[in-house]
């Protein structure tokens, strides 16, 4: 029987929504179609459509909801204003799919959450490293490994990620136009932090929620912050079995070059797990395994060869299967949640307040 081919509806086309969303979509043929799109800049909106073929454009995703029924909605548009799209959004009662994270304050992160349940539907957020077909398989592999004890057990996780070309030419193809955005409303400031602190802990949510929520993805247990080192280039967290975990931030930083990775140690061995930069096209990341059981046994190293599919373009065909129930959705906002608390956290650690 073929499949069901989803309806999709875009809210915003700006960078990240081509460059990360858009031309994914556009090029899932067999599984889905861009029937609208709602976007502020008329020029731009108009040169998206006819790039990307998408019949119906609306100046805003109000008139949008107004008038098309789909069964989905895209909406990549700035984190600061998650609290006043996504319970909008959420009234159309069809899956939301919005970039990380969540919101910019866990009280706005609370509402959103509230928002979709009550409107009986869900949200996908967009931690595309868990959709890489590299951190799958490690996944995989990290999972079976914990369960045979093949290994022995989990000693440590390590997530380093240095500042570095996290574009990787992927603005290239992107459309620009002379439209200015106008104003936008965006959420409430945090109220338990002052002004510096609300800076700090929006450019921490910006660049390393990521690494918050892959630190539970491979550990396939909740953690909690342990230290937050003054230098900010060092996060610590111990698993609820107790397993140690780092998150090294900006230990050096690249120009050209993006060396994002991540270690998994067991007891005689390890799963290495290396990660392009998130707009790089068609490239996925790459495993390692190291298996030394020891006893006379020779070692191994394992080197699995990934598919050529990048993790954006994965992470769309990932929420298109969640919306037609054939798998779950690889982040929900439940669990989203928990990342900018955990972030929350680190911030009280590192500052007091």
């Amino acid at each position: 029987m073929p499949q069901h081919k989803i309806q999709i509806a875009f809210a915003g086309v700006g960078g990240m929504g081509q460059a990360a969303h858009l031309r994914n979509y556009a090029t899932l043929r067999d599984d889905c179609e861009v029937v609208a799109l709602a976007e502020q800049r008329p020029l731009l909106a108009q040169a998206v459509a006819r790039k990307y073929g998408v019949p119906k454009v609306y100046s805003t995703f109000t008139e949008l909801l107004a008038k098309e029924k789909v069964d989905a909605i895209v909406a990549s548009q700035p984190f600061t204003r998650h609290g006043i799209l996504v319970p909008e959004l959420a009234q159309a009662g069809v899956p939301l799919f919005t970039e990380k994270p969540l919101a910019a304050s866990v009280a706005v992160g609370e509402r959103i959450v509230a928002s979709v349940a009550q409107h009986k539907t869900w949200l996908m957020v967009g931690y595309h490293k868990r959709s890489d077909p590299a951190t799958e398989y490690a996944r995989k592999v990290i999972t079976e490994l914990k369960q045979t004890g093949e290994l022995g057990k989990m000693k440590y996780v390590r997530i380093s990620m240095p500042p570095g070309d996290w574009i990787a030419a992927g603005w290239n193809d992107n459309l620009t136009t002379t439209d200015v955005m106008p104003p936008l409303e965006l959420d409430p400031k945090p109220s338990d932090m002052d002004e510096e602190t609300t800076k700090l802990y929006e450019a921490f949510v910006n660049y390393y929620i990521h690494q918050v929520n892959l630190m539970r993805f491979l550990l396939g247990e909740p953690y909690k912050v342990s230290y937050a080192d003054p230098s900010k280039v060092l996060f610590i967290a111990h698993s609820v079995s107790g397993v140690p975990c780092t998150i090294e931030m900006a230990a050096y930083s690249t120009s050209i070059d993006w060396q994002e990775t991540a270690l998994v140690g067991f007891e005689r061995g390890y799963v290495k797990l290396a990660l392009p930069a998130p707009l790089a096209h068609n490239r996925p990341g790459t495993v390692e395994i190291l298996k030394d059981p020891g006893k006379g046994v020779t070692p191994v190293t394992l080197h699995p060869q990934m598919p050529w599919v990048h993790a954006m373009r994965n992470q769309a065909l990932n929420f298109i299967k969640a919306v037609r129930g054939e798998a779950p959705a690889p982040c929900l906002a439940p669990e989203a949640l928990e990342d900018i608390k955990i972030a929350r956290e680190y911030i009280r650690l590192l500052k007091g307040v």
